[in-house]
């Protein structure tokens, strides 16, 4: 890499509704900071996301929602290259090669796909992980697991290793994905020769986990069927006080930051995050004061904040335009970086070069 080349950073989020806060506060406002010190791709993988079950209109929909979103809180299109992974070759290519030198039993291992396959009414059988013996025990509507299940985390390699990304931010239920691309990387390099960059993750200087408002020893999810445990970045200032004043606290009347007071902690942290203060200046500040007005003011700190991002999210929806402009420009960044690699990998994967 040259001095004046950055590192690239890749991320990749799949276009499935509204970002929760948690999205906002954990991952997005780290991505905002990269923008300066890294050439930045910001992958919107609807591929990944076609293996559950969707509606494909709503994909849609959701695809140009997601980079309008991310826009609005800050990613600026001028500054990295937003794309969606179906506009650019390669990703489904690469997956196959790598898939090729994947042991099968890596994937049954995974656990996302465990978590997933239970969902769905199976149980691994421990006794052989390897043999892909699933039992079920569900319904029979639900008696099928999708192939791109279980090869989700190697599409999601070939997404990284097509960009050789130096780093790549993930969350905690994702680093067995990215020690699966590194491995695949590294057994990619010392059978054919060093193509791929090992990615390393990307750790962000916020990083702060939000937790459920209604459960607070889970993380707070878009997927959550308790709607009132997650705040959203669209929801509208009355619901979002409404989901805060109804937040689970725990008993007793101290507002601190506690292990044995999640509740609490985690409503300090949302707070924290957003205005900038420690733990400890916000309970001097709170200290005797009841949970009402604390919660209270977490409120309107968190409405504050999603304003203006609601705001320029409803303007760019009404552009589309420009989003798409956005889209195409990204894409176009991404597969020019993505040919290179790709073509590296096709001819020392043996494939008879394209007669042009």
């Amino acid at each position: 890499m040259s001095k004046d080349q950055k590192p690239v950073v890749l991320t990749c989020a799949q276009p499935t509704g509204q970002l929760t806060l948690g999205n906002y506060i954990g991952a997005v406002l780290n991505w905002e900071k990269m923008l300066q010190d890294y050439e930045c791709y910001f992958g919107i993988v609807d591929m990944h996301a076609i293996t559950v079950d969707y509606k494909p209109s709503e994909l849609r929909k959701n695809t140009l929602s997601c980079v309008a979103q991310y826009i609005a809180c800050g990613l600026d299109p001028e500054k990295s290259h937003q794309f969606i992974q179906s506009h650019v070759t390669g990703h489904a290519e690469l997956a196959w090669i790598l898939s090729c030198i994947c042991p099968i039993g890596e994937l049954q291992r995974m656990t996302q796909f465990k978590e997933k396959a239970a969902k769905l009414g199976f149980q691994i059988d421990k006794e052989s992980e390897n043999n892909l013996k699933l039992e079920h025990t569900g319904a029979p509507s639900q008696a099928s697991i999708n192939a791109g299940l279980l090869y989700y985390p190697i599409l999601m390699a070939a997404d990284i290793l097509l960009y050789n990304a130096d780093r790549v931010p993930v969350g905690e239920d994702q680093k067995q994905h990215l020690e699966l691309c590194r491995d695949l990387a590294n057994r990619f390099n010392n059978k054919y020769s060093d193509t791929f960059t090992i990615p390393e993750p990307f750790i962000g200087t916020t990083g702060a986990r939000i937790m459920s408002l209604a459960d607070p020893t889970k993380k707070m999810s878009k997927s959550d069927v308790n709607r009132n445990g997650t705040l959203f970045l669209l929801d509208e200032p009355s619901i979002l006080k409404k989901k805060i004043m109804s937040a689970v606290t725990d008993s007793g009347s101290d507002i601190i930051a506690s292990d044995d007071k999640p509740g609490i902690q985690n409503l300090l942290t949302i707070l924290g995050s957003l205005t900038g203060k420690s733990n400890q200046e916000l309970e001097d500040k709170f200290s005797g004061k009841g949970y009402g007005e604390f919660k209270k003011s977490v409120s309107e700190s968190v409405i504050e904040k999603l304003e203006p991002i609601q705001k320029r999210y409803h303007e760019l929806m009404t552009d589309k335009i420009y989003l798409e402009s956005v889209l195409k420009s990204g894409a176009e960044a991404a597969q020019k970086r993505a040919f290179k690699i790709l073509s590296k990998v096709s001819r020392k994967s043996g494939y008879y070069e394209r007669i042009r």
